[in-house]
């Protein structure tokens, strides 16, 4: 993760954190042209968006979608950037890379009409406080059977 590390979260929080990441994926279309990403609540958590790819789906048609994202800017005010101009016979995909956002983070399909794609991770940053790891854990983990290959059927 290119801007979050260890170095750039404590910088961030004051103190160092602990990064968890989980997949994130959403679908912009005509009847749903509009997503907002929004956190926890919790005060010790800062949670990120970090954007990785934009796609057209299944029966996307020929014509251009913008997909349109609204977050905070450095001053605390909301800016919206367009981010992906797709089109199914020459761009049906966009890779941005590590493009990270703080939540909230609103992404919409500003025109056309879709399916569009967004996948990419949540990121959450939280107190660089480890969870003791409970006995129960351990012991799931050790109880789960080895996996044993399938058997082959043999050909008569």
């Amino acid at each position: 993760m290119a801007f979050l590390e260890d170095e750039s979260l404590s910088s961030l929080t004051g103190a160092h954190s602990r990064l968890e990441s989980y997949v994130f994926s959403c679908e912009l279309s005509s009847e749903v042209p509009f997503y907002t990403f929004q956190g926890d609540e919790e005060e010790d958590l800062e949670h990120f968006l970090e954007l990785r790819t934009i796609c057209l789906g299944e029966g996307a048609k020929e014509e251009n979608n913008v997909v349109e994202v609204t977050a905070m800017n450095h001053r605390g005010k909301k800016i919206s950037v367009p981010v992906a101009n797709l089109h199914i016979s020459c761009l049906p995909m966009v890779s941005l890379g590590e493009f990270e956002l703080m939540a909230p983070v609103t992404l919409r399909l500003k025109s056309g009409t879709g399916p569009v794609t967004v996948s990419g991770l949540h990121l959450v940053a939280s107190d660089n406080e480890e969870p003791e790891a409970s006995d129960e854990d351990d012991e799931s983990e050790e109880e789960m059977p080895p996996i044993k290959p399938a058997k082959k059927k043999q050909k008569l």
